[in-house]
């Protein structure tokens, strides 16, 4: 393996890894099996299109334009305290609607509305995506770090989205929707405070 892609699949993933709005939307989808690859497709596709941004030198220009980091910062922790709330609401309410075996889920407008504003209102996207990866790649081969991170992302969305079915069981439970989406509030709410208080 090219030691460029290799580093920057190695980086692309562990950025990804950790559980964030975006991560927990992809998890839930997976679960209830609704508009599953539609989901895992543009979650990859966005970071692709990021990756690529950041590789290309995007990541100066948000420097160049400092005005743009606060607008992300506050855009993004009003949407994420926002859908916090919406999951601590579903996670009160519990009920039989929530079932691991539901193909319903929203029409799939709304879905990829959803997954899309979790994608590019979150302002840590920009930071892993753009900054991060673009200001790193200037060390490798930048195509083939590009490469890795887009195949990272790739690999990672869809063994997600696919890969919740195998705890389909744990989540034929309307105890166990409630569990998840109290930590999904949780999350959100937890990365909003950080927004705000960097």
């Amino acid at each position: 393996m090219n030691p460029s892609f290799a580093a920057g699949f190695g980086l692309g993933l562990s950025l990804i890894l950790a559980i964030g709005a975006q991560n927990a939307f992809v998890l839930r989808q997976g679960l209830r099996r609704a508009h599953v690859f539609a989901v895992c497709l543009t979650c990859a596709l966005s970071d692709a299109v990021l990756i690529a941004a950041g590789v290309a030198g995007f990541g100066a220009l948000v420097k160049a334009a400092p005005w743009i980091e606060p607008v992300m910062r506050w855009g993004g922790a009003a949407f994420l305290l926002v859908y916090g709330a919406l999951a601590f609401r579903a996670a009160w309410r519990g009920g039989g609607a929530l079932e691991a075996e539901a193909r319903s889920g929203g029409t799939l407008a709304a879905v990829l509305a959803t997954c899309l504003a979790l994608t590019w209102l979150n302002p840590h996207v920009y930071l892993d995506t753009v900054v991060l990866l673009g200001a790193v790649s200037a060390q490798w081969e930048g195509l083939r770090f590009g490469l890795g991170a887009v195949t990272a992302s790739f690999v990672f969305f869809f063994a997600l989205g696919y890969g919740a079915r195998l705890l389909a069981p744990l989540f034929a439970r309307p105890l166990a929707w409630r569990v998840l989406d109290g930590v999904v509030g949780c999350v959100m709410w937890a990365i909003a405070a950080s927004l705000v208080l960097s």
